[in-house]
C-alpha cells in the first residue's frame, strides 16, 4: 500500500490521480483507493487541506494528482454584489465554510440554509459539484453546528 506523506508544487508529473470530497481533503489520516483502484493511505502533517491539482508524494516517491469530487453543494448564482455580501454575510455567521467566486456562492448542502438564503431573496439550485471553500474557514474536528434558527443569535 503507498503511504502519502507530503504534498509538493502542482506541476509535478503525475502516476495517477486520487478523488476526495471536501470532508476527506481536511483529513491529514485516511485510508483511501486511487482512481485505479489500489489501496493507499494518507499519512500528511496535520492541518493540511488538500485541494483540487495538488500533487501528494509517496514515501517510496510516487506523485499522485488529487481531484475533487463532485459532491451534493448548494450554489446561489448571483449578480448584485449587495445580495452576494448579505448571503455570505450570514452564512459565515453560522460558521459555514463558503467557496466563493465571481457569481456564486456555495457550500455543503443543508435544506435548512437553503431556506434561509432563499429568504434573503436568493434563489438556490442543490446540484453536484466540487467544493473548494475559501482558505481560513474552520473546517473537521468536531465542530459541527445544527443550524436551526434558535442557534447563534448575535
Amino acid at each position: 500500500m503507498l503511504n502519502f506523506v507530503q504534498i509538493v508544487a502542482e506541476g509535478q508529473e503525475a502516476m495517477g490521480s486520487v478523488t476526495l470530497s471536501f470532508d476527506q481533503r481536511v483529513k491529514s489520516r485516511l485510508k483511501v483507493e486511487l482512481d485505479n483502484g489500489e489501496a493507499a493511505g494518507l499519512f500528511l502533517p496535520r492541518g493540511c487541506i488538500l485541494k483540487h491539482g495538488d500533487r501528494i508524494v509517496a514515501e517510496s516517491g510516487e506523485v499522485v494528482a488529487v481531484r475533487a469530487a463532485d459532491e451534493t453543494v448548494s450554489t446561489v448564482y448571483v449578480t448584485d454584489p449587495v445580495l452576494m455580501a448579505r448571503a455570505c454575510y450570514h452564512l459565515g455567521n453560522r460558521h459555514v465554510a463558503l467557496q466563493i467566486d465571481a457569481g456564486f456562492v456555495r457550500y455543503q448542502h443543508d435544506h435548512v440554509l437553503d431556506e434561509m438564503v432563499e429568504g434573503l431573496g436568493l434563489s438556490v439550485i442543490c446540484e453536484q459539484a466540487p467544493f473548494e471553500p475559501e482558505a481560513g474557514t474552520y473546517h473537521g474536528g468536531g465542530h459541527s453546528h445544527s443550524h436551526h434558527e434558535s442557534d447563534h443569535e448575535h
